[in-house]
C-alpha cells in the first residue's frame, strides 16, 4: 500500500471512531406504533420545529456528514489501493 493509502486509512479509522461516538451520544427514539397514527409524536410541536437548532439536531447533521465522508473516503481508498 502506498503512503497516501496508509494516511487515508488512518484518517478513515479516526473518522470511524468519531462517528461511533457521535452515534452513541444521540438519544434513543422510541416512537413505536404511535408514530403510525400520528399519536403523541405529532409533527407540529415546538420541539420538532426547532430540532435543527438543538444538540440533537446538530448530532443528527454531523452523523449524516460523517457517514457520507466515511463512504467517500472508503471509496477513494479502494481506488488508490
Amino acid at each position: 500500500m502506498t503512503t497516501i493509502g496508509m494516511v487515508l486509512t488512518g484518517i478513515l479509522a479516526v473518522l470511524a471512531v468519531v462517528l461511533c461516538i457521535i452515534i452513541l451520544m444521540q438519544s434513543k427514539r422510541s416512537a413505536g406504533l404511535g408514530a403510525i397514527s400520528g399519536g403523541a409524536s405529532g409533527g407540529d410541536t415546538y420541539w420538532s420545529k426547532n430540532k435543527g437548532h438543538s444538540v440533537e439536531g446538530a448530532l443528527e447533521k454531523y452523523t449524516k456528514i460523517g457517514g457520507a465522508l466515511f463512504m467517500i473516503l472508503a471509496f477513494v481508498i479502494n481506488l488508490v489501493g
